[in-house]
């Protein structure tokens, strides 16, 4: 289910359509992701031994963004992304191993020396729609290296013509102010099901 606000557009199916026609009849987008509506949703995904996943507030490109921060930087695409699998310190930048159905396609690494203190990157979700995601080790944080680093991605992506889009959970304050001081706005909301 996805909404912009005002309207919203749900797939599902085909033992939900009657339930989903009526939980959705005459209400705004954003009311669908109200926490009573999300609640009611749940309990009739239950019956089918299914749930909610976590709402997911997405990001669109703004505005250009002048950065203050600068550090030393490596890019990586396509296959030399390949050796960063496996190493558990960036999921949020990069898939656990190659995905052919959401590709990460370009990496950029902030660098201590030889250290890497973050790494954001992107997946080619649906084509030409980068997905970008961050993380930054611990010890570094707080230096502007998130923003430094989505700010830089999204510039290559635009440069690139392709659509750079940003992601996040409802409470994760941090990557709401990283996406915002690197020229996002919010766009869209979506969630989704899984199986219990």
């Amino acid at each position: 289910m996805v909404t912009t606000g005002e309207n919203a557009v749900i797939t599902a199916d085909t033992y939900l359509q009657e339930f989903l026609l009526d939980f959705s009849k005459d209400r705004l987008g954003r009311e669908l992701f109200e926490t009573q509506s999300l609640i009611l949703l749940n309990k009739e995904l239950e019956k089918y031994n299914k749930c909610l996943t976590s709402t997911w507030h997405m990001f669109l490109p703004r505005t250009k963004v002048e950065l203050k921060n600068h550090y030393p930087t490596k890019w990586f695409y396509d296959k030399e992304i390949f050796c960063f699998y496996g190493q558990n310190q960036f999921p949020n930048a990069i898939s656990k191993s190659f995905n052919k159905n959401r590709p990460d396609k370009i990496v950029v690494c902030a660098y201590d020396g030889e250290k890497i203190m973050g790494m954001a990157g992107c997946s080619e979700d649906a084509p030409k729609w980068y997905q970008i995601g961050v993380d930054v080790l611990p010890q570094y944080r707080n230096k502007g290296i998130a923003t430094y680093l989505v700010t830089l991605l999204k510039d290559k992506i635009i440069k690139q013509g392709n659509i750079p889009f940003y992601g996040t959970t409802l409470a994760n304050y941090s990557s709401w102010n990283v996406a915002l001081k690197s020229g996002f706005t919010p766009a869209w909301v979506e969630i989704g099901y899984k199986k219990l």
